[in-house]
């Protein structure tokens, strides 16, 4: 899942299975298309819905109740995505489980006298089943990184792209300092480049999709080396992402 601090973003909600459209902007926003996808673990797509709306500003828009949906797999997924005249604006992605989570109300925390309850904690009783994610096939991603530097700026894009039949998973990238490749008496140094902020990472990519993600992060001047992008995911084989 990502995106829920987008100011205009579309989002899943647990307890009721309604779609919402949150607008945190001072205004109001026309011509809105939303869709919603159900996926089987095979990535069957099992339910499909577009929506056509407006939202007001500053306000929470329940668009829509996901239904009941018969075949679904023990885990399965859903997509939203939310577009503006062709361009998305926000999407989220969600693994749920057939099996529902309960909590057990009855053990909530209670203070040392006894006399109320504390609202921190509530144990579960009942865990969501997603073991069939250990299933998924591993597959390898193509990804292509482009970078530029601007004094002591640096940035990175990087496009991330799934040619196979098999969901990604928690696609995760990481922009490396080039190095002499050295493995120390302590095993390899890890040469990420800290603190870094990516537009997106975590993220699943569908069969045949494609995404363009930006890291940007403090640079050395006085390198002139391009730095190196891995890639890797929950059943993603690890690669490097080959430098234009």
């Amino acid at each position: 899942m990502k995106h829920a601090c987008e100011p205009l973003h579309v989002q899943y909600s647990y307890d009721d299975r309604s779609i919402v459209v949150v607008n945190s902007y001072y205004r109001g926003f026309q011509n809105l298309k939303l869709t919603a996808k159900a996926y089987n673990l095979d990535m069957t797509e099992k339910f499909s819905k577009d929506v056509d709306l407006s939202v007001d500003a500053d306000s929470s828009t329940k668009v829509f109740t996901l239904p009941q949906i018969s075949g679904l797999s023990t885990t399965y997924f859903v997509n939203l995505t939310l577009e503006s005249s062709g361009q998305v604006q926000s999407r989220n992605f969600y693994w749920l489980s057939t099996s529902a989570e309960t909590l057990d109300w009855g053990r909530e925390e209670e203070d040392t006298s006894g006399q109320y309850d504390i609202s921190t904690w509530t144990p579960t009783k009942d865990f969501a089943d997603y073991t069939a994610l250990n299933t998924l096939p591993r597959i390898t991603l193509e990804a292509t990184a482009q970078s530029i530097k601007q004094g002591d700026q640096g940035s990175t894009t990087v496009t991330v792209h799934n040619p196979s039949s098999t969901l990604a998973f928690a696609v995760r990238l990481k922009v490396d300092r080039p190095g002499n490749n050295r493995v120390s008496r302590e095993g390899k140094e890890d040469s990420e480049i800290l603190p870094v902020l990516w537009d997106d990472n975590y993220f699943a990519l569908l069969p045949g999709e494609s995404r363009q993600v930006t890291a940007t992060y403090a640079a050395d001047p006085k390198s002139k080396a391009n730095p190196v992008v891995e890639v890797e995911g929950w059943n993603v084989n690890h690669t490097v992402a080959r430098m234009q």
